[in-house]
């Protein structure tokens, strides 16, 4: 569990959005640069979308794919952590883990701005959806929720599916996290998007302005854009505060960097102006274990 650090009063954080191509180098080094211009622009803790190195190659069952990850620490994390230590930045990226040989996770590392690795967190909840066969590749996480006391901020990470449980960001603002941080790589089915395309889009804003509320916590979720296949990747990456407020936003289709500043000194006047961490009823929670309640 992190310990509280006082010594800064706001946080600049910054979400970078980002179209993919076929070619990794090439998006490394476009990311670069606009790690750059956030830092550039005063950002002190910045994140990436999820799995930034490549196109979503989940949207099929294809064993050639897993020779995209990587140990970690790894390549990424080397260079990422450089260039961390160079700019003075605290750093979450995405990347496709090779723990061992058949062990593969959904990863995202944060990286500490003297460029070493500050914690990782495995991504808990993995969907098996048309286009989204992420079953296939990853292993759930094993490191529960956690989060990080970095020299920037105490901050929590969870990854694209997982900012659909309330559970996840609860149990990642119980352990100490003032900002959340979702990499993530979601978008529309293109035979979809004219049928469900704004619903879709409002409920996973809602979701995450609703855990902003009811942890009284900043809420950071960067999220890329483009067409990949079957997907239209639909953006929309944003920095919400602990009223749900949106503090910044990206639209649908621009590539971008985002960024805020964060006053932690808010996350108590929510908190105790909106005391649910204070009513919960703990008592009465023990369901929650299960899978289903059975009628009684």
């Amino acid at each position: 569990m992190a310990m509280k650090n006082h010594q800064r009063q706001t946080v600049r954080v910054a979400a970078i959005q980002l179209q993919c191509g076929q070619d990794i180098d090439t998006n490394k080094k476009k990311t670069i640069e606009q790690v750059r211009a956030a830092a550039a622009g005063g950002a002190d803790v910045i994140c990436l979308q999820e799995l930034f190195l490549s196109q979503y190659f989940c949207q099929t069952e294809c064993h050639d794919h897993f020779a995209l990850a990587e140990p970690i620490p790894g390549p990424s994390t080397d260079e990422f952590g450089k260039l961390a230590a160079e700019l003075s930045v605290v750093l979450v990226i995405s990347l496709f883990e090779k723990r061992a040989a058949g062990l593969y996770h959904n990863t995202a590392v944060v990286i500490e701005s003297d460029g070493s690795i500050g914690g990782i967190y495995r991504k808990m909840h993995i969907p098996d959806d048309p286009c989204y066969y992420e079953k296939f590749y990853f292993t759930p996480g094993d490191l529960g929720f956690q989060s990080f006391q970095t020299s920037k901020a105490n901050i929590g990470v969870c990854i694209c599916w997982d900012q659909w449980f309330p559970e996840a960001a609860r149990l990642t603002a119980m352990s100490g996290a003032d900002i959340l941080f979702y990499p993530t790589a979601i978008g529309w089915l293109i035979e979809e998007k004219d049928s469900f395309g704004p619903s879709q889009l409002a409920s996973w804003q809602t979701v995450m302005k609703a855990h902003a509320i009811t942890n009284g916590v900043f809420v950071v979720a960067p999220n890329r854009v483009g067409v990949e296949g079957n997907i239209q990747f639909w953006g929309h990456s944003f920095v919400a505060n602990p009223y749900g407020e949106l503090l910044a936003a990206a639209d649908d289709h621009t590539e971008t960097v985002i960024s805020a500043d964060c006053d932690l000194g808010l996350i108590d006047t929510a908190r105790t102006h909106w005391p649910f961490l204070r009513d919960r009823r703990i008592d009465a929670y023990s369901d929650l274990s299960k899978r289903f309640v059975d009628d009684r």
